[in-house]
Order: C-alpha cells, then sequence, then structure tokens
C-alpha cells in the first residue's frame, strides 16, 4: 500500500466518521426543537437511576434500560456486518446510529411516549431527557464496538445475561419492551405490575 492509498484511505474514513458525529448532534438538535427536556427536570445529572418506574428513570445518564441499548448495538454490528461485509468499521457504525437515532427519536414521539403509556407497565412515562437519548446511543455505539471485537458466543452470553437479570430484576427488558409495543399481552402487563 502505497502513502497515497493510506492517505486516501484516511480521509475516507474520517468522512465516515464525521458523519457518525453529525448524526448523534442531529439527534440532540431534533429532540431539542421536538421540546424534550435537555436534563432531568429534577435539576441534576445522576451516572445511574436505579429506580425503573420512578420519575427519574430515563432522565440520567444510566438506567435499566442501558443493558437493552448495548444490546442494539450488538444486533446492529451484526446487521452491519451482513449488508455492509466490505464497507469500513465507520461506515457500519454509521448505520447503527441512524438506526438507534432514528429509534431514539421515534421512541420520544408523542405516538411512541402514548403507547409505551397505554400498552405497558411505563404509566408515567414521558420520554427520555435529551442527555438520556445521547447517553443510549452512545451505548449502543459501546456494545456495537464490543461486538466487532468479541467472539460471537460471548457476545450472545452477555445479551442472554442482560435480557435475563434485567428481566427479572425489573421484569422487563428489550425482549419484553418490545413485545409488550408491538403486541401487548394482559398477561405479561399483570405479571410486569405486580412488582
Amino acid at each position: 500500500m502505497t502513502v497515497a492509498e493510506t492517505s486516501d484511505g484516511t480521509k475516507r474514513q474520517t468522512v465516515w466518521l464525521l458523519a457518525c458525529a453529525a448524526v448523534l448532534i442531529l439527534q440532540v438538535v431534533i429532540q431539542y426543537w421536538m421540546g424534550r427536556t435537555p436534563i432531568c427536570e429534577c435539576g441534576y445529572i445522576k451516572l445511574f437511576e436505579p429506580v425503573a418506574n420512578g420519575p427519574g428513570n430515563s432522565q440520567h445518564l444510566a438506567d435499566w434500560y442501558t443493558p437493552s441499548h448495548i444490546i442494539h448495538g450488538f444486533l446492529f454490528y451484526g446487521l452491519a456486518h451482513l449488508v455492509l461485509r466490505r464497507k469500513p468499521l465507520a461506515a457500519k457504525l454509521l448505520l447503527a446510529l441512524l438506526i438507534e437515532s432514528g429509534w431514539e427519536l421515534l421512541e420520544n414521539s408523542p405516538i411512541i411516549i402514548d403507547r409505551y403509556r397505554t400498552a405497558t407497565i411505563s404509566l408515567d412515562y414521558y420520554g427520555d431527557s435529551i442527555l438520556n437519548s445521547a447517553m443510549d446511543t452512545i451505548f449502543m455505539a459501546l456494545g456495537f464496538f464490543f461486538a466487532w471485537r468479541a467472539p460471537v458466543a460471548l457476545t450472545v452470553a452477555i445479551a442472554l445475561f442482560f435480557e435475563i437479570f434485567t428481566g427479572w430484576l425489573i421484569r422487563d427488558n428489550l425482549t419484553l419492551n418490545v413485545l409488550m409495543l408491538v403486541y401487548p399481552l394482559e398477561a405479561v402487563k399483570a405479571w410486569q405490575v405486580a412488582i
């Protein structure tokens, strides 16, 4: 590989990474325009919110739904690896960020917030703070990079552990969240409420 080829590859990688940063910035700006609160209305920022059904959930840096976003990263890496096999890692990351940012915008729209409040146990859910939503995207990216470097079996084992642990601890996880959003079951909702 010549110096010119290396320089050209570095420039392309830089463009992909700038596009990735632009997606996250655009997510934040759009949520601000949507009227989302920048941080928790409590006025302070916690590293971790331990109460899954409390008013601080989805408002701080991390919460019990953070493992779900890490699993998003695992899944999106797998998808990007399949559909963008010959593209650089930064291009695959861009695809993952576009999906996650799109979900964060949709999740914080009135239609999905209302759906969560009527179909799931999230009766007091009013959407994420902008900080929490941005951190969800960053945690997805961390999961993406982990899946890129780790053996598939380890990635799957960690995803299963996250699902089982949060399912046991807070009676919710990525699988149940998707199920209850798409096809709510009263039996699952009753089980979740019986904490």
